[in-house]
């Protein structure tokens, strides 16, 4: 696959880009977006300070003032790029790919997101043209050292973010920061109190792969609550933009069933508000948001899609089953801090009414789901095509279709979305149903289905 992709730049180092990649994408990116001055972040993968070097030295050679602001989450690069007035930036991370892995997130002013609409299209024809832009006067050789100020954000950021932390007294949790940046921020602003796992960041992610979206990475804090008799866990991804929870149990909580939780304080003061989702939301979901008073809005996968629709839509929150979760507060950005905290306050609030993490989410664990399901199949969009084929001529013909993502088929007694992914090698699957016996049923017979692709 291109390290160009829907949302972002990503791939293997060495293999997918290398670091004249990296110097290309500086040289060419003033002028693909019309900038002259360019905040940059990075995460602590062990390629990362070398990636900032190639990539700050094209920018620079092209005329560009660079401000470096070292380790960050990738939240923070977004905020102090709106908040300090930036005209673009870039934040050095791979998410919660593999160690090997290693890439680029864009945003113009504002933190507005850089797609490959919008930008990453044509800087890949660019970087691969094998020409230079004619701007800079540059040359490879050429110290950029002048033209790249070191900043200091990290204490201001961690300010407003307490902030915005709510009454936790009583709370019992863990927090585990998968060995990625969120080990940079969250104890100063949680404090002590809680059970801190995996908080050094560390590139070669010793403990355990840097996506909780893989429930088998979260197995380390879910033994940690259940052994501590804790209230919940909390585990980032690896650049701090994802947030994911365990409960009291030590079950996973699939991230589509809090967003309801993280929009109720936002719907109390703005009755009404727009809530936006992606594709794969669960239909309790969607249900308790709209009982709770929201208008909900459904779009694509990813944060340049999501982004894009909480300016259209003036959303005041919204989220993805990923784990991504977006605030108009945030300058319509995801924060996994910031959802965090949201989450911890609910979760403390319903502890001093007697009601456990489990018990607060049962009314929106309506309906039983797959949760989402990868596979690597041959023919892509033929395996789509068999999978709305089956499920038509098994389930009835749908009461809804959506096609804008993949496609999400609707029935009144469940629901499928299939769709490939924009960043990895797979296509996904996740059915939802009235009850297990028939989740069971049907997604024993789609995974047949896809498996005669595979």
């Amino acid at each position: 696959m291109s390290f160009f992709k829907a949302n972002d730049m990503r791939g293997v180092f060495g293999k997918d880009f290398d670091l004249d990649t990296v110097w290309r994408v500086g040289r060419w990116l003033p002028s693909v977006l019309g900038v002259k001055r360019v905040l940059v972040g990075r995460d602590a993968r062990l390629t990362s300070e070398a990636v900032r070097d190639a990539l700050c030295r094209g920018l620079a050679e092209s005329g560009c003032a660079v401000d470096d602001m070292g380790l960050a989450t990738t939240p923070m690069v977004y905020f102090f790029t709106a908040q300090m007035g930036y005209e673009a930036s870039v934040q050095i991370t791979a998410s919660h790919n593999p160690p090997d892995c290693n890439g680029m997130k864009v945003s113009v002013a504002g933190a507005v997101p850089v797609g490959y609409d919008t930008g990453l299209g044509e800087l890949e024809a660019r970087v691969r043209s094998g020409e230079l832009p004619d701007d800079g006067g540059g040359s490879r050789g050429r110290s950029p050292s002048s033209e790249v100020r070191q900043v200091a954000y990290r204490d201001a950021f961690v300010a407003w973010l307490r902030e915005r932390k709510g009454d936790l007294s009583g709370l019992r949790f863990a927090v585990d920061c998968s060995d990625g940046m969120a080990g940079l921020v969250i104890r100063d602003v949680l404090g002590d109190a809680p059970l801190y796992l995996n908080e050094t960041p560390d590139g070669n992610f010793p403990h355990h792969a840097p996506n909780p979206l893989e429930v088998e990475n979260c197995e380390q804090l879910m033994a940690a609550v259940k052994a501590g008799g804790l209230d919940l866990g909390v585990i980032f991804d690896g650049d701090g933009d994802r947030v994911m929870f365990v409960d009291e149990t030590g079950a996973f909580v699939q991230p589509d069933f809090l967003i309801p939780v993280i929009a109720r304080p936002f719907l109390r003061r703005e009755p009404g508000a727009t809530v936006i989702y992606d594709i794969r939301m669960s239909r309790g979901a969607i249900e308790t948001l709209e009982e709770d008073g929201a208008k909900t809005v459904m779009w694509k996968v990813g944060h340049a899609f999501a982004k894009t629709l909480m300016r259209e839509s003036g959303a005041v929150c919204g989220g993805e089953l990923a784990g991504h979760y977006y605030f108009r507060d945030f300058f319509c950005c995801d924060s996994g801090e910031l959802a965090a905290l949201i989450v911890l306050e609910a979760v403390a609030e319903a502890k001093r009414r007697g009601v456990t993490f489990s018990q607060m989410m049962r009314p929106i664990m309506r309906y039983a789901n797959s949760g989402e399901m990868n596979f690597v199949v041959r023919e892509k969009d033929a395996a789509m095509d068999a999978v709305v084929r089956t499920a038509r001529a098994a389930f009835g013909e749908p009461s809804a279709v959506y096609d804008f993502d993949g496609v999400r088929m609707e029935w009144a007694d469940g629901w499928l979305n299939v769709r490939k992914s924009n960043t990895e090698q797979y296509l996904r699957l996740i059915v939802e149903a009235r009850e297990e016996g028939l989740l069971a049923e049907r997604t024993s017979l789609l995974t047949e289905t896809l498996r005669a692709f595979q």
